[in-house]
């Protein structure tokens, strides 16, 4: 009988510990996966499904070539396909089965269901760890563990659980594969099988563990872009002169689909660091991918991670539900043209850069619209190429400002942003061009406020608003003053009610701290946040008096209040460049919170 290498995430050749260990143990390997052709399309965009198909036709092809084998597509469910294979009822049996672990609740529970099968038929299987840095399994059930919600605390478990494994290669052998005529029913089906509209993005980031490893072989043979590597500092609108072309490496795709192994990526970026001053976590690239094994390592231990409520990682806050609102926010129609340009690459190219996500995020929960960050959620999900369940949930905690490594939730996003501020929308006119064609000949000056241009202007431009271009779906400013109020009796109403409605970093505590507050002593507030040190660990001896933290206002710029406006004040630059804000040092300054970065590559 056949040893059966079951293909989910691990779209690899390379590091791939299943199909190595089938190869050594058994004279007969089957590669395969699953195809339910009942899946909801609904829900996965045509964009994404067809890098998938790419990346699974990629696979076959080095099969094929390397090895004389190749992949054979089944289609159904997954438990009844493998009844089938244990029994051998059909064309195949299986005497054993070998494949990548998985930590998404949908993935557990179908695994379950697949071992109980196994034992049924008396089939052996073998699981290995390899779509992370860790075994994320083994860390979770390690004495003393603690789900991580800082940079420092995932550093911690990957020092303690490390080193790292080096990614291994692909096998030297494996047993070629003969189907009887051909096998052409369990070929790799062509999208329109599938899906009736054709994907609308075909050539920005092809699937395939080939591309991928091409990827990283042309990021990496630029070391000071490797050494030098800021996320924060890349640009959220594409590079110059190709608002469309990513300013970053654009793996992360493909380490979702695990077309590239993660370990393979971290050691490429190790050893073009060797020798060299660097950038560091969070904002390095080695910090992204941190950032990834931090969500997973979240996912792993954290019931209900996805959830608003019952969820010990999320503050409960009552968030509204408009469809109209959620429509229009999807498919670039609010009148904000940055928003918009950005929604739009969404939907046509599965792409959108992570400070970009910050916008549209921030945009539609806390800072303007108001609606539940799973809607968000959901939709990021259904287009994101690199859409991955732990990341994607992490990342919208962050963003809707409820999670305990969320940012203070007064800090909200301009939606109208100059090429100076944290969201680095260097290249906007560019972009919002090329995304928003109806405010392609709209100047300059008004293009990302275009319900500013007078009449005469828009008539020249070509673009009346409320008839070519929407009017904007609300007035930004009194949105978020109603917001920031609606969030503030939140956080009262979970104050005096059940300490169950608050996120873990509370710890013990029965009502939440609040908002973060930093205290002064004799110095001036000026000259203590534009001090080397870093807010949050701002000494209080003396008999300083309190105030309350700088808030990032629309344009970026930090603001002192306390009770009326101090004056612009420059932001600390750990700040101004996205970096984590050190816990606070003492009891008064308890209260503050981590400022992290959960990412895509």
């Amino acid at each position: 009988m056949s040893a059966g290498v079951w293909f989910r995430k691990c779209l690899r050749l390379h590091d791939n510990a299943a199909l190595t260990k089938a190869a050594e143990s058994s004279d007969s390997v089957i590669p395969f996966f699953i195809l339910d052709p009942t899946f909801d399309r609904s829900k996965i965009g045509v964009n994404r499904f067809h890098f998938l198909l790419e990346s699974l036709r990629d696979l076959d092809e080095q099969l094929r070539e390397r090895y004389n084998s190749r992949l054979l597509v089944f289609r159904g469910k997954p438990a009844e396909v493998l009844s089938e294979l244990f029994e051998g009822s059909g064309e195949f049996r299986l005497g054993s089965l070998f494949y990548e672990r998985d930590i998404e609740p949908y993935a557990r529970a179908r695994d379950a269901a697949v071992e109980d099968l196994a034992k049924k038929f008396k089939v052996p299987t073998m699981t290995f760890s390899g779509h992370t840095i860790l075994d994320v399994d083994l860390v979770v059930q390690a004495p003393g563990f603690k789900p991580p919600i800082a940079m420092s605390s995932i550093q911690n478990l990957v020092k303690k659980h490390g080193p790292i494994p080096k990614a291994t290669g692909a096998p030297k052998y494996l047993p070629a594969l003969k189907v009887k005529g051909g096998g052409h029913k369990y070929d790799v089906p062509d999208l329109a099988e599938l899906y009736e509209e054709e994907p609308t993005e075909r050539h920005l980031m092809p699937g395939g563990e080939r591309e991928a490893l091409a990827r990283l072989k042309r990021s990496c043979s630029d070391k000071d872009y490797i050494a030098t590597f800021e996320k924060p500092k890349t640009e959220s609108t594409g590079r110059q002169g190709a608002p469309w072309e990513p300013s970053t490496t654009g793996l992360s795709p493909y380490i979702k689909f695990g077309c590239i192994s993660v370990r393979k990526v971290w050691h490429a970026i190790d050893d073009c660091l060797k020798g060299r001053k660097h950038s560091q976590p969070p904002m390095s690239l080695h910090g992204q991918l941190l950032f990834r094994e931090m969500f997973y390592v979240l996912g792993a231990s954290v019931p209900n991670l996805d959830k608003d409520k019952g969820n010990r990682m999320c503050k409960e806050i009552p968030w509204g539900h408009n469809q109209k609102v959620l429509s229009a926010w999807e498919e670039g129609r609010t009148g904000y043209p940055f928003i918009d340009a950005l929604m739009r690459q969404l939907v046509q190219t599965g792409w959108m850069h992570h400070l970009g996500r910050h916008a549209v995020s921030c945009f539609l929960t806390r800072g303007d619209l108001w609606q539940n960050w799973t809607a968000g959620r959901d939709i990021f999900d259904k287009y994101l190429l690199d859409s991955d369940w732990a990341i994607n949930n992490g990342n919208w905690l962050w963003l809707a400002g409820v999670a305990p490594w969320s940012a203070p939730y007064f800090r909200i996003y301009d939606p109208c942003p100059g090429p100076k501020t944290s969201l680095n929308a260097v290249h906007s006119a560019d972009f919002i061009r090329h995304f928003v064609p109806e405010l392609k000949g709209m100047p300059d000056r008004f293009l990302l406020t275009p319900w500013k241009a007078p009449d005469d202007v828009q008539k020249a431009a070509q673009c009346i608003l409320g008839k070519d271009y929407p009017k904007p779906i609300v007035d930004h400013k009194s949105a978020r003053e109603g917001n920031l109020s609606r969030f503030k009796a939140a956080l009262e109403s979970n104050r005096t009610g059940s300490s169950s409605k608050l996120p873990e970093k509370f710890g013990q505590r029965k009502t939440d701290p609040g908002p973060m507050r930093v205290a002064y002593s004799d110095k001036s507030a000026t000259s203590v946040l534009e001090s080397g040190q870093a807010s949050g660990s701002i000494s209080t001896s003396g008999g300083g008096r309190r105030v309350s933290a700088p808030e990032e206002d629309d344009d970026g710029r930090a603001k002192l209040k306390t009770g009326q406006e101090a004056g612009a004040l420059k932001r600390p630059a750990a700040v101004a460049a996205g970096g984590a804000r050190k816990r606070p040092a003492t009891a008064a300054t308890a209260a503050a919170a981590t400022v992290t970065r959960g990412k895509s590559q």
